[in-house]
C-alpha cells in the first residue's frame, strides 16, 4: 500500500455537540491511520479540553474559522438549524480562504452534517469528499429518505395517524419525528430538505454507529432500492462508530472522589448535556423525584429555561450560576446531602460514565451521550429534548432494550414527581433494572469488537483510508 502521508480536514459546525465527535474522529485517522489532520471550527470555545488535548498531537492542526454575525439574518423565531446553517453560509468565504492558504494539497475534506454547503470549495479544488453523521444510521435513514417523503405527503407529519413508513428500517411514530420536521412551513424544514440534496453529492457518508447496534438499518443503507431513492447514486456507508471521548483521569475531582466512596454501580447520573434546559416546574419535580427515590444520584443543574429550547440550545453556556441553585425546591440540598451530588453547570461527564459505582444515566438521549454510555455499559432512563432525540430514545427502548422513558414525552407533558421517582427505582433497585443493565453491558463489549483490530467498525475505517488513497 502507498505510504506516503495523507493530508484530511475535518469541519466542525458550531457547538460542542457537533465538536466533539469531529476531534474524535480526527485523533482516530491521526493515530490509527497516520493521516495529517486539520481540524476547521467555527467557534469561540478554544479552551475546551478535548481542544486543548488535541493541541497537544502532533499530527493534528487545529484552525479557528473566524466567527460571523448573523444577527441581521435572524429575528426571535429563527429556530436553530436554520441559524447554524447560515452561520455555516456567511463563513464559507473565510473557510475558503483557509482552504487555498495551506501549505499541502488536501486528499480529502470531511464535513458534519451542518457543513455540506461546503461542497462547492470541495469541487473547486477538487478534494475528495465525506460527510460524517454524527447521529444514528436510523435517523440518517430518514434523513435520505426525507426527499420521497415530502413529495408523496400531505399535511404536517406530526399530525399523521399512521407511523412514516422507512423502507427496510423502523417505522417513525409521528411524535417522534426529528425537530425540523414539526413545521413544514418554517424555514428550517426547507434548510434541512436542501441538506438532504447536499448529501447526495457527497463520495460517502461516515457514521458513527456500528453493525451490532443497528445491523439492519446499516443494510438498507446499503442496498435497499427503495429508501435509496433519496439519493442520485447509491452512496458508500461506512459505520465507523462508537468514537467517543477517552477517559483522561489528570487528577480526581471533586465528583470523581464523592464517587470513589459509593457501592458498585449504585449511582444514577443525571444530565441533560451542554445545551438541555428544563422548565422551572419540571426541574422541581425532577428534584422531587430524586429525592423520593431514595437513589443516590450526581445530578449536573443548569438554569432552568422556560423560553425558547432552541435559544437555551444555542446559549448553552449559560450564565454561571454556581453555588445559588436557587431554582430548586427549598431545603433539597440540606435533605439529600447524603444521597446526592448536586454539580452546577457542567461536569466530567465521561469519566463519570466509566466509573464502577455508577449504574444509571438519565439522559435528553443526544448521541454523544448514548454513545458514551452503551460504551460503558451504563443503562438510561430516556428524557429527550431536542433534535433527533425522540428517535434515539424509541431506538433505545424499543428495539435495543436498553432504557425506559416516561410514558408522554417530556417535551409534551410535565413529568410528574411520582412517575420520576418510579423510573429511577425501576433502573437502579429491581429485577427489570438489572435486565436492562445486562443488555447495556453486552453492547458495550459489542462495541469494544468493532473497533479492535479486524472489527466491523476498524475494517470500515480502513475502507474508508483505502477510498480516499485511491481517489
Amino acid at each position: 500500500m502507498d505510504s506516503t502521508q495523507l493530508h484530511v480536514a475535518i469541519f466542525s459546525s458550531p457547538g460542542m455537540g457537533h465538536l466533539i465527535p469531529v476531534l474524535v474522529l480526527g485523533n482516530q485517522l491521526a493515530t490509527h491511520h497516520n493521516i495529517k489532520i486539520t481540524i476547521l471550527t467555527i467557534t469561540t470555545n478554544s479552551s475546551s479540553p478535548e481542544i486543548e488535548f488535541l493541541k497537544k498531537k502532533k499530527n493534528i492542526e487545529i484552525i479557528h474559522v473566524p466567527s460571523v454575525d448573523i444577527s441581521h439574518l435572524i429575528d426571535s423565531n429563527t429556530k436553530v438549524l436554520t441559524q447554524l446553517r447560515l452561520m455555516v453560509r456567511e463563513a464559507l468565504p473565510g473557510i475558503r480562504s483557509v482552504i487555498a492558504s495551506m501549505n499541502h494539497r488536501l486528499d480529502a475534506l470531511i464535513v458534519d452534517i451542518f457543513g455540506t454547503q461546503i461542497l462547492p470549495i470541495a469541487q473547486e479544488f477538487n478534494i475528495a469528499k465525506y460527510v460524517f453523521h454524527t447521529t444514528s444510521a436510523w435517523a440518517l435513514a430518514l434523513f435520505i429518505y426525507l426527499q420521497v417523503l415530502d413529495q408523496k405527503t400531505e399535511g404536517e407529519y406530526v399530525d399523521l395517524k399512521q407511523p412514516l413508513e422507512i423502507p427496510g428500517c423502523k417505522a417513525l411514530r409521528p411524535d417522534d419525528v426529528v425537530d425540523p420536521m414539526m413545521d413544514r412551513s418554517d424555514q428550517q424544514y426547507h434548510e434541512y430538505l436542501k441538506l438532504t440534496i447536499e448529501y447526495t453529492c457527497f463520495d460517502g457518508i461516515l457514521i458513527n454507529t456500528w453493525e451490532d447496534l443497528e445491523g439492519e438499518t446499516i443494510k438498507a443503507l446499503r442496498s435497499n432500492e427503495k429508501l435509496q431513492q433519496g439519493l442520485k447514486v447509491p452512496l458508500p456507508i461506512y459505520p465507523i462508530g462508537p468514537l467517543r471521548r477517552t477517559v483522561e483521569i489528570t487528577e480526581r475531582d471533586e465528583v470523581i472522589q464523592w464517587l470513589d466512596k459509593q457501592n458498585y454501580e449504585s449511582i444514577l447520573f443525571v444530565s441533560f448535556g451542554s445545551g438541555g434546559a428544563l422548565s422551572s416546574q419540571q426541574m422541581i419535580e425532577l428534584a422531587w423525584g430524586l429525592e423520593l427515590s431514595q437513589q443516590k444520584f450526581v445530578w449536573v443543574v443548569r438554569p432552568p429555561s422556560d423560553g425558547d429550547p432552541d435559544n437555551a440550545y444555542l446559549k448553552s453556556n449559560g450564565s454561571d450560576t454556581r453555588g445559588t441553585f436557587e431554582y430548586l425546591p427549598e431545603g433539597f440540598l440540606t435533605r439529600t446531602k447524603d444521597m446526592g451530588l448536586v454539580v452546577p453547570m457542567w461536569a466530567n461527564q465521561v469519566e463519570i460514565l466509566s466509573h464502577s459505582s455508577v449504574g444509571g444515566f438519565m439522559s435528553h438521549c443526544g448521541w454523544n451521550s448514548t454513545v458514551e454510555s452503551l460504551t460503558n455499559g451504563v443503562p438510561m432512563i430516556a428524557w429527550p429534548l431536542h433534535a433527533e432525540q425522540k428517535m434515539n430514545a424509541a431506538m433505545l427502548t424499543e428495539e435495543l432494550g436498553v432504557a425506559i422513558r416516561p410514558a408522554v414525552l417530556p417535551t409534551k407533558k410535565m413529568v410528574k414527581r411520582e412517575e420520576i421517582q418510579g423510573m429511577v427505582r425501576i433502573l437502579m433497585d429491581t429485577k427489570e433494572g438489572k435486565s436492562i443493565r445486562e443488555k447495556a453491558k453486552k453492547l458495550k463489549i459489542s462495541a469494544e469488537n468493532a473497533l479492535s483490530e479486524g472489527g466491523s467498525s476498524y475494517n470500515s475505517m480502513c475502507e474508508l483510508v483505502k477510498d480516499i488513497r485511491t481517489r
